[in-house]
């Protein structure tokens, strides 16, 4: 049997890789590949040369059949996604689950993901939390957001910039104004900004100052004792 590893790749800053990925990357018979053209200057800058198979969430469930054949004749895989760690709101979770249930070796390294610099550099609990990764764009999303209203635990999110406004506004609708948030986007890149404060707040300033890049949305839980829901209704 061979071994699937998860290897999570940087955010931003191309330093955040770690010695073990790269030797891992360098020694797989097989890198599945979100994007190869993304993975391929990541491998170029590192002057690593292997085998890549696109794995994305398009092909994956066609894809991971192969993949688990060679595995169980003894060939080492490396995933990657396009930045992070496989599996979180990333293609990963498939392809583990399969190889998982044959018996062979799953092994994750540890590394990049890019809620976890969002959230401990936020300034809110980070003891416990509660990760919702992208939310249902129009089915569902109501109805999430609503089972969220009574959720004391600090909550994080993945948003695109076009849609920050939008989901802000729908935060606070449902769980009020003033809870606290911080938005982070561009972790670990040059432009790397947290605008931190309540909802009414944060909306204020990116209705003012659109947002560019990659975000990660940190909201307080609700408080302890906090019983009435706010409601939307789906598109």
């Amino acid at each position: 049997m061979g071994i699937l590893y998860l290897v999570p790749t940087p955010v931003g800053n191309l330093e955040d890789i770690t010695y073990r990925a790269l030797r891992i990357l360098k020694e797989a018979d097989l890198i599945l590949a979100e994007d190869t053209r993304t993975t391929g200057v990541l491998l170029k800058h590192f002057e690593i040369k292997n085998a890549m198979l696109s794995y994305h969430k398009f092909n994956e469930h066609q894809t991971v059949a192969g993949v688990v054949e060679r595995l169980q004749a003894g060939e080492t895989v490396a995933v990657v996604s396009d930045a992070g760690t496989p599996g979180i709101s990333d293609p990963g979770f498939l392809v583990a689950r399969e190889a998982v249930k044959c018996g062979i070796d799953v092994v994750c390294l540890p590394g990049a993901t890019a809620f976890v610099p969002a959230l401990v550099s936020s300034g809110l609990p980070c003891d416990r939390f509660c990760f919702e990764g992208f939310l249902p764009v129009k089915k569902g999303r109501a109805t999430r957001l609503a089972a969220l209203a009574s959720e004391t635990r600090t909550l994080v999110f993945y948003e695109s910039p076009h849609r920050l406004v939008k989901t802000l506004t729908q935060f606070s609708e449902v769980f009020g104004p003033d809870r606290q948030v911080s938005v982070c986007r561009e972790i670990s890149k040059i432009h790397e900004e947290s605008v931190r404060g309540t909802l009414e707040e944060v909306l204020i300033h990116f209705t003012e100052i659109p947002p560019r890049g990659e975000i990660v949305i940190v909201m307080s839980g609700a408080p302890e004792k906090e019983s009435g829901k706010r409601r939307i209704t789906d598109e």
